[in-house]
C-alpha cells in the first residue's frame, strides 16, 4: 500500500461542517469570543479572539479527530487508528480514541514537546517516535495501515477539515449573536486544515469576510504555494519555535480549498510570534503556544487592513512546556 497515492478527497461543504458540529456537540467545548479594550487600542481595530487553547486537549484538533473517528464503521474502529503528528493532532486522536475505547498509535517526532507526548500517553495511546529531519512519517505509519488500522490524517481529509470548520461555524454564529459583522478572520496555518475549514464555513455564511493565515517565516510553504499557484514544500532543514506548524507541505485538499477562498497568508518572524504570546498572556490571561499565536502575530505584518475593522483571531492551541513559555514570554523584548 502507498499512502501517498490517493485521490484528492471530496471538498467538504457547510452542510458537512454542520453535521460535524452535531457529532462533537457536548464533547468539544464551544469556545467564546473574547475581547480586550487594550488590544483594540493597540491595533486600532476591534479584535475578537477565539481561544481554542481552552478546547478539550488544549487545541482545536479534537474537533477534526473526533469527527473522523466517529465516522468510521464499528469494524474499522475495532481495528484501531494510527496518526502522525507533532503533538496537537496526536492529542486530539488520543482523546477521541479513548472516548471510543479503541487502540491508537501515534507517530510523533522524537523532539516533540514533552507536554504533548506526556498527554498522549496519559490518554492511553502508543507513541512511535521518528526523526522529523531524516524519516518519512507516512512511511513510519504505513505498516500499521497495512495491518488494518484506520489512518487519521492531520489535515488532508474532508472529515478532518469539516471538523476544524466547526471553529468557523461557531465564530460566525457568535459574531451574529453579538450583532457584529466580521471584516476578516485570521488563523494560524500549518498544513492548512484549520484555515480551509474556517474558510469554508465563513465564506458560506459571510461571503464578504476575508480569511487570512499566519505562518512562521521559516515554514511559509502555504504563502509561497498560493503565490506560485501550486504546492511547494518547506525547507526540510528549517526549524521553528512553532512545532505545531512545521508541516512539510500544504495538503492537496487543503490547498485546493485555500487557494480559492483565502485572501492571503502572512509570514511572520518569531519575534512577532513571541510578542503575540506576550500580549495574549498580559491582556487575555491565556497561555498560547507559539504556533497557536501565529494568526495573532500576522496582525503586525502590515498585510492585513486593520484600521477600524472588526477581526476574529483564532488562538489555535496552548500546549507548550511552561519552562519554554516562561523563557519566551519572560525574555528580553526585541
Amino acid at each position: 500500500m502507498t499512502i501517498h497515492a490517493q485521490p484528492v478527497p471530496a471538498t467538504p461543504t457547510i452542510d458537512d461542517i454542520r453535521a460535524a458540529a452535531k457529532r462533537i456537540e457536548g464533547l468539544a467545548r464551544r469556545t467564546p469570543l473574547l475581547e480586550s479594550a487594550a488590544l483594540n487600542g493597540k491595533f486600532g481595530a476591534r479584535l475578537l479572539f477565539k481561544p481554542e487553547v481552552l478546547q478539550r486537549t488544549g487545541s482545536f484538533k479534537f474537533r477534526g479527530a473526533y469527527n473522523k473517528i466517529s465516522s468510521l464503521t464499528e469494524a474499522e474502529r475495532a481495528r484501531g487508528v494510527v496518526a502522525f503528528s507533532s503533538g496537537n493532532h496526536a492529542q486530539g486522536v488520543a482523546a477521541a480514541a479513548e472516548l471510543f475505547g479503541i487502540r491508537a498509535v501515534i507517530v510523533m517526532p522524537a523532539d516533540a514537546p514533552a507536554i504533548k507526548a506526556d498527554n498522549v500517553r496519559a490518554m492511553g495511546a502508543e507513541i512511535v517516535p521518528y526523526d522529523r529531519y531524516r524519516d518519512d512519517r507516512e512511511a513510519v505509519a504505513r505498516p500499521y495501515v497495512e495491518q488494518g488500522m484506520a489512518l487519521v490524517k492531520p489535515f488532508d481529509d474532508p472529515l478532518i477539515v469539516a471538523g476544524q470548520g466547526t471553529v468557523g461555524l461557531e465564530i460566525a454564529e457568535e459574531a451574529a449573536a453579538m450583532g457584529v459583522r466580521l471584516d476578516a478572520v485570521v488563523t494560524p496555518c500549518g498544513g492548512g486544515g484549520l484555515m480551509a475549514g474556517i474558510a469554508t464555513a465563513i465564506k458560506a455564511l459571510s461571503p464578504d469576510t476575508q480569511i487570512w493565515g499566519g505562518e512562521p517565516e521559516n515554514f511559509d510553504d502555504t504563502r509561497r504555494s498560493l503565490a506560485a499557484g501550486s504546492r511547494l514544500a518547506a525547507d526540510p532543514s528549517a526549524t521553528s519555535i512553532c512545532d505545531a506548524l512545521m508541516s512539510p507541505m500544504p495538503g492537496e485538499l487543503t490547498f485546493a480549498i485555500n487557494r480559492r477562498l483565502v485572501a492571503g497568508v502572512a509570514a511572520v518572524p518569531e519575534a512577532a510570534i513571541v510578542a503575540a504570546m506576550r500580549d495574549a498572556a498580559a491582556h487575555l490571561k491565556l497561555i498560547v503556544e507559539p504556533g497557536g499565536a501565529a494568526g495573532f502575530a500576522a496582525l503586525s505584518s502590515g498585510e492585513i487592513d486593520l484600521a477600524g475593522k472588526t477581526i476574529a483571531i483564532v488562538l489555535s492551541g496552548g500546549n507548550v512546556d511552561l519552562k519554554i513559555f516562561a523563557a519566551l514570554v519572560g525574555g528580553a523584548r526585541q
